[in-house]
C-alpha cells in the first residue's frame, strides 16, 4: 500500500483544513487507517484512527470535538477534517495503514505516507 497525504497549509487559529490521504492498492478497504503528527523537535503522536468499515473512530483527547476522521473506500481515501485549529496543532501530519484493527500505537502501522505540513499561526 502506498499512501499520499495532502491538504496541509498555513492557516490562522480558528480556521479549518481538511487533510486527505489517497491510497493505492485494492486492499485499502481492509485496512485500519490513522493520522499521526510530528511537531518540530517532538516525537510522533497519535491523532485519530478509523476501522476498515468506519464504525470505530478514536481521537487524541486534545482534538476531540474539533477533528473528524472519515474514509471513502470507493475512492481509497481517508480524510481528517480539522476545525477550530490551534497553534499547538502545528505539525507534519502523516497517514498510516494497519492491516489489523485501529490502534494508537505507531509501530502497529505497516505503511506510512510522506506527511503534509500544517502550520497554525496565532
Amino acid at each position: 500500500v502506498q499512501l499520499q497525504a495532502s491538504g496541509g497549509g498555513l492557516v490562522q487559529a480558528g480556521d479549518t483544513l481538511r487533510l486527505s490521504c489517497a491510497a493505492s492498492g485494492r486492499a485499502f478497504s481492509t485496512y485500519a487507517m490513522a493520522w499521526f503528527r510530528q511537531a518540530p523537535g517532538k516525537g510522533r503522536e497519535f491523532v485519530s484512527s478509523i476501522s476498515w468499515g468506519g464504525s470505530t473512530r478514536n481521537y487524541k483527547d486534545s482534538v476531540k470535538g474539533r477533528f473528524t476522521i472519515s474514509r471513502d473506500n470507493a475512492k481509497n481515501t481517508v480524510y481528517l477534517q480539522m476545525n477550530s485549529l490551534k497553534p499547538e496543532d502545528t505539525a507534519v501530519y502523516l497517514c498510516a495503514a494497519n492491516p489489523g484493527g485501529p490502534s494508537h500505537i505507531a509501530r502497529t502501522y505497516n505503511y506510512w505516507g510522506q506527511g503534509t505540513l500544517v502550520t497554525v499561526s496565532s
